[in-house]
């Protein structure tokens, strides 16, 4: 049985066991950034990043937070690119937490269909040209500076997630997981819906944290 002989992992270990293995432990290597979105830290969104983190620490990941509630910065890009503003010491922190993940996990709202402002403004001010993405002269396509990360985005709706899909064509997805973290070289994404929320007791509430959390231990 995998695990039970000091000489399991080794050249007589059948093949298929030793990949799942190897499988597992680079599972338990990884870095792992859980990205609050959401402006109020009493949400049901934090008690989601809580309960993936909970499972993460269980798998064996190393795992940061990045609560962007709670962060002191500008989240208007005043210049747009024409002119760099220079960063706060907690956006310098949340980049440097973005480099060293090997996976990044965002838990948002959405918010008329698309991300809380002060998420946007974390994109605006933090995913800029040179950094997450490089354009180049004369080129059609650009580098993908984020490449070898992954993704999964768990967003909270007030309605059924295939509603909001087939509906209005997840909007929130598309500027998040597409043109944000994809445009980056960020891939695999994957989505996981919750909703609706409004209106949900606590016996739902509690299924979904338990969902969270089994996704947090197989590191999804």
């Amino acid at each position: 049985m995998l695990g039970t002989r000091p000489d399991c992992f080794l050249d007589i270990c059948p093949i298929h066991l030793k990949r799942n293995a190897a499988i597992l432990f680079k599972k338990m290597k990884q870095n792992i950034l859980i990205i609050n979105a959401h402006p109020n830290t009493d949400s049901f969104n934090t008690e989601l990043a809580k309960a993936y983190k909970a499972g993460a620490l269980l798998a064996g990941a190393q795992v940061k937070e990045i609560v962007i509630a709670e962060l002191a910065f500008d989240p208007n890009l005043q210049y747009g690119y024409a002119q760099r503003m220079e960063w706060e010491p907690d956006l310098k922190t949340a980049w440097d937490n973005i480099q060293w993940a090997h996976h990044l996990v965002w838990v948002h709202p959405v918010w008329w269909g698309g991300l809380p402002a002060i998420a946007k403004g974390f994109i605006d001010r933090v995913f800029l040209p040179g950094l997450a993405f490089k354009f180049e002269q004369g080129k059609v396509f650009w580098k993908k500076l984020l490449s070898g990360k992954s993704a999964h985005i768990i967003t909270t709706l007030d309605q059924p997630g295939w509603f909001y899909s087939l509906a209005f064509g997840k909007p929130s997805v598309n500027q998040l997981k597409r043109s944000t973290l994809q445009f980056c070289g960020v891939k695999p994404v994957r989505v996981s819906y919750i909703g609706s929320v409004k209106g949900a007791d606590e016996t739902k509430r509690k299924r979904w944290l338990e969902q969270v959390t089994q996704m947090g231990r197989h590191l999804r």
